[in-house]
């Protein structure tokens, strides 16, 4: 039996019939089009609000059908969604007024979706807000500062200890194939991972892009058994350790590339051999060849490249004389690269990295080596802002990342350095000592991190 109360009195629905103030139960349908006071409502069939102003109740149930709210409707109360019914609740409508403490779902619930550049259009989210980027296919929430990213982890990843690392790998010191990590978040001297192939002795001045699983490392230059130039595509899971295992080929012979990604596609651009302004991509989650992506605005090599995980930005470069300008991507659609600022001083070879919200590039030669950090907010673009110095000038580091922290690492002053650097992203001031590359040099190596960009929440 349903029993509304209208003011005095009361009115129960009867084998179709509206008796008021009487004693019998009733299950037959009402249509209102006016205003509902009631101190409970049970829905136990089809029933149809036109207008829900002024509808206050202590629960609300749903059973055996599905309910669509799309104007005020308000409960002061729970709101029972029964098995086998749903309940929709559209623009301009509250479920509850007031904070609902616990909603209890069994089988599925959808969560607001959009794209980054969607998330960022209005102000005023409240912490703990949650949405499915379909840019990134990923859940995130907003932590009061900064959207964070959820990740799926296999089992192999479940230990703390084997997420947010970062990877460095290749150097020019007479050659090396080495490949080490460091877990980002603490403190200390890098730990042996690999090699980048066992078919090589030397390996170096390639170019690396990565996601959350998996890390590329492209072209480059091979030492021995004779010195040249290579096409190849390597690839290496982050969480685990051991060699890279081939992946396919770049279209065409290259070093000293620019890479950034995505959660699924990795994009090589520029390089030497001889100067290029090609750009090649793969799908990080298959193996096979690079396609053609597009064209740089100019021919480029060795700028210092990052992303957000929706925009690819190259930082500086040479081809042939040192460069200033800043060049941006949209890493999901093919296309050629557009400039959007320029950095503080022209440079080559610096080291570049960034979280969901700022790239930072860091120092370089200009003509000689210099300790200067720049960065940009990612999603403004124009031109770079002082961030602060590396605690040694140098040029030809890598640099990888998290969402709070940046490292760079290796380069050249003018002999090989060990040193890793580290900042803060959310602040602006001079690098600190994070510990050593375990190689005994770190010029032209490449970094990569399982969450940069945005691609994980650490």
């Amino acid at each position: 039996m349903a029993t509304f109360r209208v003011g005095v009195g009361s009115f129960n629905i009867n084998d179709g019939s509206v008796g008021i103030g009487t004693e019998g139960s009733g299950h037959g349908n009402l249509k209102v089009e006016g205003t509902i006071k009631s101190t409970s409502a049970d829905v136990l069939g089809v029933s149809t609000f036109t207008r829900y102003s002024g509808f206050s109740a202590d629960e609300v149930k749903v059973g055996n059908r599905d309910l669509t709210l799309s104007g005020e409707y308000s409960t002061t109360g729970d709101v029972v969604v029964e098995d086998g019914a749903s309940l929709t609740v559209g623009l301009g409508s509250t479920a509850c007024i007031g904070t609902v403490e616990s909603i209890s779902v069994k089988n599925h619930f959808s969560v607001p979706s959009g794209d980054t550049d969607q998330r960022n259009e209005s102000a005023g989210y409240d912490e703990g807000t949650v949405r499915y980027n379909s840019d990134l296919g990923t859940m995130e929430f907003f932590n009061g500062n900064e959207w964070k990213q959820f990740r799926y982890q296999s089992d192999a990843e479940k230990s703390p200890s084997n997420r947010g690392r970062a990877i460095f790998a290749g150097a020019d010191q007479g050659g090396t194939n080495m490949i080490e990590f460091v877990n980002i978040s603490t403190l200390g001297n890098a730990q042996t991972f690999g090699d980048t192939a066992d078919t090589h002795t030397g390996h170096d001045r390639c170019g690396s892009a990565s996601n959350s699983i998996r890390g590329l490392i492209a072209g480059g230059r091979i030492r021995t058994p004779s010195l040249a130039d290579t096409n190849t595509i390597g690839y290496i899971t982050i969480c685990s350790s051991g060699n890279s295992i081939d992946f396919g080929d770049l279209t065409r012979v290259q070093r000293m590339m620019m890479g950034v990604s995505s959660s699924t596609r990795a994009v090589f651009a520029g390089g030497y051999t001889p100067f290029s302004n090609i750009i090649d991509y793969v799908e990080i989650g298959t193996l096979g060849n690079a396609l053609d992506f597009g064209d740089l605005p100019f021919a480029n090599q060795s700028g210092g490249p990052f992303s957000n995980g929706v925009t690819g930005v190259f930082g500086g470069g040479y081809s042939p004389a040192r460069r200033d300008e800043i060049v941006k991507i949209t890493i999901a659609s093919k296309g050629d690269g557009t400039e959007f600022g320029t950095l503080q001083q022209k440079r080559a070879f610096p080291g570049g990295c960034s979280n969901s919200t700022r790239g930072i590039v860091a120092g370089g030669e200009s003509p000689t080596q210099i300790n200067l950090i720049d960065y940009i907010t990612i999603n403004h673009g124009g031109n770079a802002t002082v961030f602060g110095d590396l605690t040694l000038a140098r040029n030809g580091q890598a640099a990888a990342s998290s969402q709070t922290r940046a490292l760079i690492g290796g380069g050249g002053n003018p002999g090989n350095v060990r040193i890793i650097d580290y900042v803060q992203f959310s602040t602006t001031s001079d690098a600190l000592d994070f510990g050593d590359l375990g190689f005994t040099g770190g010029r032209f190596c490449i970094a990569l991190s399982d969450c940069h960009g945005g691609l994980g929440g650490y």
